[in-house]
């Protein structure tokens, strides 16, 4: 029965520690949860963003290159005319040339025969002097009938200022099919760099056009970048993703700069060319990093402030577990020498008598009483008298080995001993040395009496018709039996007095 309050409180501390725990860990997993969310937001929107600047160039680059395919047929055509050898000079190059578009990006248009040799200029009447038969695109052309519009490998002009330029080509064929040389344009890489230039990418993002083989033609990269045009992209880790094309969206760290970027990337449409987008994590993610930290320090705090509800109760709950637990043994405690008190004495007599009856195993009860205790009180007073009562207490507790033994003040100079699953010889033995230990104490001036005890044993088996109320009578009555015989003596119940093992035991 006095356990009960402190189980109570045991399983409400449990309880508050869960609950705790579970508020905290439900906390986390929401704030992981959002903020997760709104990384996959972030990263959606950037390559959303990416994805709509990837558009913007790829159908820029297609308008352009479909102005040079224009141009490099209509030439292709033009000489197709019969009578085009009759008409003068300036007639005949207004007609090859009708369909140049002139921009400030679209270098000069060249016919080549089939030596190499330039034969026709866009950009005047009288044709450079030239020979590109050495070019990559002119080989090319030449070895193979099929090729159709070639956008080649970034070259420095020979003709002008050295300036990088993307050759855009078609072969020119004879009416039976033999190659009679090339039609090129030059764009300017610059038109790039306008064109990148106009995006928004952050401080940190780099635009890049490549080839599908690799060959990288324009990039717009960080401040102050080397110049990268001409270069194998396959000579970077993540062009090899990008030209293999795993995934459009893939996040990496440059092998030229070490920056962690989240790349888009997509093919322009009928070209073999990769326009490619790359953001900047921290910028992307700077948004989110900072929204991480105030509502993670949020969290924290909340967390915190979860945690010190927590230990403030269980502080409390504590407090009230030590203070019950006090009152509980003050309960069951004798004020006086520190054993049970009666109530508490019933209390178990009455648990290990059921047990007894339900084992079948014997119970011992003693009854002690200290001899002429109220006569030796009156003469040597009140503290003298107590003195003999805690040393009686505390021969007790000294003698009681097992856990489950039980010593209790009964009342006044009354004290009374349980021993489960003792027989009456085994009574009879702790009856006697807490009886030889009383008498051994020292006397109290002249009184050689002080403090001897009278002690009463009985053990039994209790059964349905033998009860609690009984084994505490036959115990009395070997008390009294003892108190009778003339003090300082162990007797048993009546009806085991006459066993030849089981004599009474006495000092006199």
């Amino acid at each position: 029965m006095q356990i009960k309050p402190e189980r109570t409180l045991l399983s409400a501390e449990a309880t508050l520690i869960a609950s705790g725990t579970i508020g905290v860990i439900a906390i986390l997993g929401l704030v992981t949860v959002l903020l997760a969310n709104l990384w996959k937001d972030t990263t959606r929107d950037a390559e959303r963003s990416a994805s709509n600047l990837i558009r913007l160039i790829d159908a820029d680059v297609r308008r352009t290159i479909e102005l040079y395919d224009l141009a490099l047929s209509g030439i292709i055509e033009a000489e197709k005319f019969k009578t085009i050898k009759d008409l003068s000079p300036e007639a005949r190059h207004a007609l090859i040339f009708s369909r140049v578009v002139a921009t400030h990006y679209m270098g000069g248009l060249l016919r080549l025969n089939a030596a190499g040799d330039i034969i026709a200029d866009s950009t005047s009447l009288e044709p450079r002097v030239g020979n590109f038969a050495d070019r990559d695109y002119f080989q090319l052309h030449k070895a193979d009938p099929d090729l159709g519009l070639l956008i080649g490998r970034p070259i420095k002009v020979r003709l002008s200022d050295q300036e990088w330029r993307i050759p855009i080509t078609r072969r020119v064929s004879t009416a039976d099919g033999r190659f009679d040389g090339v039609v090129m344009g030059a764009m300017r890489v610059s038109y790039f760099d306008h064109l990148f230039g106009k995006l928004d990418i952050g401080s940190q993002g780099s635009i890049t056009l490549l080839k599908s083989d690799g060959t990288l033609l324009a990039r717009r990269g960080l401040p102050g970048e080397l110049d990268m045009v001409g270069r194998n992209g396959l000579d970077f880790p993540n062009f090899h993703r990008i030209i293999n094309g795993y995934s459009k969206n893939f996040s990496g760290s440059s092998a030229y700069d070490h920056i962690r970027r989240i790349y888009s990337f997509a093919h322009v449409e009928n070209l073999p060319l990769i326009v490619v987008v790359a953001l900047s994590a921290n910028e992307v993610y700077g948004g989110w990093i900072q929204a991480a930290i105030v509502v993670g320090g949020i969290t924290f705090v909340l967390c915190l402030g979860v945690g010190a509800v927590v230990v403030l109760l269980l502080r409390e709950f504590r407090q009230r577990r030590l203070t019950e637990s006090a009152l509980s043994e003050l309960a069951v405690t004798d004020g006086l020498t520190g054993l049970c008190n009666r109530r508490h004495l019933e209390e178990v007599l009455r648990v290990e008598c059921a047990r007894s009856a339900r084992n079948q195993q014997p119970l011992a009860l003693l009854m002690i009483d200290v001899d002429h205790f109220k006569a030796f009180n009156d003469r040597h007073g009140h503290r003298i008298g107590d003195g003999v009562l805690v040393d009686l207490a505390v021969i007790i507790r000294a003698l009681l080995k097992r856990p489950a033994d039980v010593g209790a003040r009964y009342g006044g100079e009354e004290f009374a001993v349980i021993l489960p699953d003792t027989d009456l010889a085994g009574g009879l033995r702790v009856a006697e040395a807490i009886r030889a230990r009383m008498a051994g104490r020292p006397p109290v001036g002249q009184d050689l009496r002080a403090g001897t005890v009278s002690i009463g044993v009985v053990s039994r088996i209790l059964t349905p018709g033998y009860g609690v109320d009984d084994l505490v009578m036959d115990a009395d009555k070997a008390l009294y039996a003892a108190k009778g015989a003339g003090r300082n003596r162990v007797v048993p119940a009546a009806d085991e007095a006459d066993r030849e093992d089981l004599i009474s035991l006495s000092t006199e």
